[in-house]
């Protein structure tokens, strides 16, 4: 593999400092630092996604891709287009320094013309990618298996009416699967872009639910059975393309597991503009998954606040990430996940080089947020007033309450007898508001 499509960047891009004019350097993103007892890149564990970078060439429902992708070019033998699109991953890859990459099946090996040349294909690509990966050096986060862009999808893969469908999409992620734990993938990712519906007149919910459970149940259990010692995860998306998602935000796919008895096998894949459109912060969806145990990865990007559909713009706002930083550091930091750059450029953007810049951008944001996060749990910012809000649960009264001992006839008695008359307390919003942005301000 030789250098040829970034030629502009000699790479790896290198830590400079704030101070740093030259915008192909990072001002804040050191891999070998050392916070809260952890080098930097161990912390983050980025990862870039190929398939908004390399599989997309910048078309949107108006208009034709406006990119500068030779390996996009109508005409070419899948092979020598794969090819291309692998030495260009894999030479920005290389020249920006992270250490992982994140993949679908259908970015790098397309469907042949029928079902023995996808699998041609698809042998000879990975091949390819393990090549690549070993004189890089760069890992794999996690893969998946695309099951939305084939018409075949058009009402789903688990989900599908057709079991001959679902059929199909097992295959599918079950090859994927295997192939993601040959190239020692950390996770495997099953993002149901199709799971869901656009009309109830046409929807048996309940059975697609049973669908859905048992699909999940296959791809758990073959995990075992072939030893992948990852994780899997799920991702969760409130809607875009269906009207409504099974999978909408964290809380609603934690209780699909539960109720389905699969809890213990899947974990989050959270992204920050699934999070936005489902209606919650980006806070919000960490925090919950953190404190159910549910966290696995993350897919760091944002929404546009104008824009009510998934954008995937690279992070720019260290206010935002800071606090969902805080919760991963907060409930101990990733095991087998990361931080994978699931964002896009404009399409105005058409230079290869302003991958590089949109890219070390977001990776700064990123560091910057994980040094103020670091920097609030040092110094209690959050989690002082917190436990301070919360004291009355440890005397005898909230024990009580909430080790059962106490009924609901008991409480009543001891209201009555004792003439509560509780006075409300500040919660002090404003305060810990201010604190945050001095942190955000003065962590160094």
């Amino acid at each position: 593999m030789r250098d040829q499509f970034f030629t502009e960047v000699e790479g790896p891009i290198r830590f400079a400092g704030v101070d740093s004019a030259d915008p192909l350097t990072y001002a804040v993103y050191e891999p070998d630092r050392v916070v809260m007892g952890k080098r930097m890149e161990d912390h983050l564990r980025i990862g870039a996604c190929l398939w908004h970078s390399f599989a997309w060439p910048g078309i949107d429902m108006f208009g034709a891709g406006t990119f500068d992708r030779p390996w996009l070019a109508a005409g070419l033998d899948p092979l020598e287009a794969a090819e291309m699109k692998l030495d260009a991953a894999f030479e920005f890859l290389s020249k920006l320094g992270v250490p992982y990459f994140c993949v679908h099946d259908r970015d790098i090996a397309p469907e042949g013309v029928d079902g023995r040349d996808t699998r041609r294909i698809f042998d000879a690509v990975m091949d390819m990618v393990e090549e690549r990966m070993a004189s890089t050096g760069v890992r794999l986060l996690w893969g998946t298996a695309n099951l939305f862009t084939h018409p075949r999808y058009m009402s789903g893969g688990a989900t599908n009416p057709n079991p001959e469908v679902f059929a199909f999409a097992a295959a599918q992620v079950k090859l994927m699967l295997e192939t993601t734990q040959r190239l020692g993938g950390q996770n495997y990712v099953l993002w149901g872009g199709r799971e869901g519906y656009d009309s109830l007149l046409n929807t048996d919910l309940a059975h697609e639910d049973r669908q859905l459970a048992r699909f999940l149940t296959l791809v758990a259990e073959h995990k075992h059975r072939i030893g992948f010692e990852g994780a899997l995860l799920i991702e969760p998306k409130p809607h875009e393309p269906t009207k409504h998602q099974y999978d909408r935000d964290a809380a609603t796919v934690h209780g699909f597991l539960v109720r389905h008895g699969l809890e213990n096998e899947y974990k989050l894949n959270l992204e920050a503009n699934h999070a936005t459109l489902s209606g919650h912060s980006f806070h919000h969806e960490v925090a919950y998954a953190v404190a159910h145990g549910m966290l696995g990865s993350i897919d760091a990007n944002r929404g546009d606040y104008q824009n009510g559909w998934d954008t995937d713009q690279f992070p720019n706002s260290v206010d935002e990430l800071s606090l969902a930083v805080y919760e991963i550091l907060r409930g101990g930091g990733f095991t087998t996940g990361g931080f994978n750059f699931d964002a896009k450029l404009r399409r105005q953007s058409v230079s290869r080089t302003d991958l590089f810049h949109a890219h070390i951008s977001g990776i700064d944001t990123l560091a910057r947020s994980l040094l103020v996060a670091a920097d609030m749990l040092e110094r209690e910012t959050l989690s002082k007033a917190v436990a301070e809000r919360y004291a009355g649960w440890q005397g005898e009264l909230g024990r009580s309450i909430l080790d059962g001992t106490a009924s609901l006839a008991d409480l009543a008695a001891k209201v009555e007898a004792e003439e509560f008359d509780p006075k409300p307390i500040s919660g002090g919003q404003e305060r810990l508001e201010g604190e945050v942005n001095r942190r955000i301000w003065n962590a160094s």
